[in-house]
């Protein structure tokens, strides 16, 4: 994965052992009396320090077989920035000395695969594919935590998947239950043994650039078709592709993070996202611990997302480009989820930017409708009432499919392509969502119209239709991970490209 690795010198170990102090010291700054505070660990993503990491996921959201030299698919780059006196400089000269970058995360480290053991990692995951990656994601993380109240944090999460699906292969559980081999479906693409393959990754490791060595810049690349001779410009190939490249200036502004994804007629259906998952326990569609960057779980009605997008090229009419897209698991009966795959749902609801997305939820055919939906007001409208009811503001809604008691007509998520059951809401621009700080038509805030985006995301998904057993209590609606992304759905040989500043998650400051 390296392609470029830097030294630790003696004063750097020293200053390794003061990182700690040193950078929750940075970190945990907030503005006193604000009505909100960060939830995330780098507000803004301004800190110099980095940490970013980078998991991949086949169809149901496991591993199933690590891609050939590249060990387990998670990999993390967490690099701090020393200035002169943290480098032992002790002279009038000093000030003139470039700042140094210290790695904490090697190349070792991130070619960790199944049969290699390290701190911490269980038997049972040594030669099992899907717990090493989890394994290795929590190692991954105490390499890279930084000490912060109320909770440490890791990093920024890259989320790679593909939706390619071997239905002979039997990998993949239904609703969160094993079944055997069975014929392809024909909403599953695959092109024979070996599809559901794990990508390639590479990594440019960051290091400072520029005539005055200020410039903070490296990546994560690579493409899931094996056999590719992959190289930096495969975009323009016809070769699935991804890239991840992060840039800043030293002392200066947020981190540029810059996403270039290509599918390609062997993997056309592809997803990128960048998430600020949950520190510790489930994280939205993942059945393992996770770690990341929400220090805070913010939880509806009270928070707001803040960003940066600037969408280059939106990768065709089947992208579904998520401005904002909200993963939690709860059950059916309210409860949080406890890591049983037959019981706990995952929910998740999206905003789809793209303005060639149509509404499939319609008055005269309403099964991709939600039952019901609230207005700001808190008016509450069911999909039969045609004149009240805003059916161009849903994409989609579909319904968990261990739901025993869903209002018909329905239709059931699907089941494959989570570890357990799961439920959907996706939402377009409509004058409806306007009071969220949501875009109210299509185009808004699409190619050639950069935006800054804050939005009241825990009002918004307060208001959303959800399904629950009848007589159960409200579950809380905690969201594990907050991301923005695209889901690039059955359509070969299209490009996405855009580029994300200044995410930030804010909650009520009740100090």
């Amino acid at each position: 994965m390296a392609q470029q690795e830097m030294s630790l010198s003696w004063f750097s170990l020293l200053s390794l052992l003061l990182f700690k102090v040193f950078v929750s010291g940075v970190f945990s700054l907030n503005p006193n009396g604000s009505e909100y505070i960060s939830a995330v660990g780098d507000p803004g993503m301004r800190s110099d320090s980095l940490r970013v990491a980078i998991e991949a996921w086949n169809q149901c959201n496991e591993v199933g077989e690590e891609a050939p030299k590249m060990g387990s698919p998670r990999a993390a780059e967490c690099s701090d920035v020393l200035d002169s006196q943290q480098q032992g400089g002790n002279c009038s000269a000093c000030t003139r000395v470039p700042p140094s970058l210290v790695h904490r995360v090697t190349e070792e480290d991130n070619l960790l695969g199944i049969g290699k053991s390290f701190d911490g990692l269980d038997k049972k995951a040594l030669f099992n594919p899907d717990l090493y990656a989890a394994e290795k994601e929590l190692y991954l993380g105490s390499k890279c935590q930084v000490d912060d109240k109320p909770n440490p944090w890791q990093f920024w999460m890259i989320m790679l998947k593909s939706g390619n699906m071997d239905t002979y292969a039997a990998k993949c559980p239904k609703n969160g239950h094993k079944v055997g081999p069975f014929g392809p479906p024909s909403q599953f693409p695959c092109f024979g043994k070996g599809c559901m393959n794990q990508p390639l990754i590479y990594h440019n490791y960051t290091y400072l650039q520029g005539p005055n060595e200020t410039t903070l810049k490296g990546s994560f690349y690579g493409s899931w078709d094996l056999d590719s001779g992959l190289s930096q410009t495969s975009v323009n190939e016809n070769i699935s592709y991804y890239s991840v490249t992060w840039q800043k200036e030293l002392g200066q502004g947020s981190w540029i993070f810059h996403h270039v994804l290509r599918t390609s007629t062997k993997y056309p259906w592809l997803m990128l996202y960048l998430r600020s998952d949950a520190t510790s326990g489930f994280s939205g569609g993942y059945h393992y611990q996770t770690r990341g960057m929400s220090k805070i779980i913010p939880e509806s009605p009270n928070f707001k997302v803040r960003f940066t997008l600037n969408v280059i090229n939106g990768g065709g009419p089947n992208s579904q480009f998520y401005l904002m897209d909200m993963g939690s698991c709860w059950k059916n009966n309210g409860e949080p989820c406890n890591g049983d795959v037959t019981t706990d749902v995952t929910r998740y609801s999206e905003m789809i930017l793209n303005p060639a997305t149509p509404s499939w939820c319609k008055s005269d055919s309403p099964k991709l409708c939600p039952p019901y939906h609230t207005y700001p007001n808190g008016t509450r409208v069911h999909r039969s009432e045609t004149t009240r009811y805003p059916y161009e503001a849903y994409h989609l809604y579909c319904a968990p499919g261990n739901g025993e008691h869903v209002e018909q007509p329905s239709v059931p998520c699907d089941p494959y392509s989570n570890p357990q059951p799961q439920e959907i809401l996706q939402i377009l621009p409509h004058p409806v969502w306007g009071e969220y700080g949501y875009p109210t038509t299509k185009g808004q805030g699409w190619i050639g119209d950069p935006k800054t985006w804050e939005l009241d995301v825990g009002r918004l998904s307060q208001s959303l239709y959800f399904y629950q057993d009848p007589g159960t209590a409200p579950a809380k609606r905690k969201w594990s991970s907050i991301d923005l992304g695209t889901e690039i759905y059955r359509d070969a040989n299209q490009v996405a490209e855009w580029t994300v500043t200044d995410f930030d998650i804010l909650v009520p400051n009740k100090n």
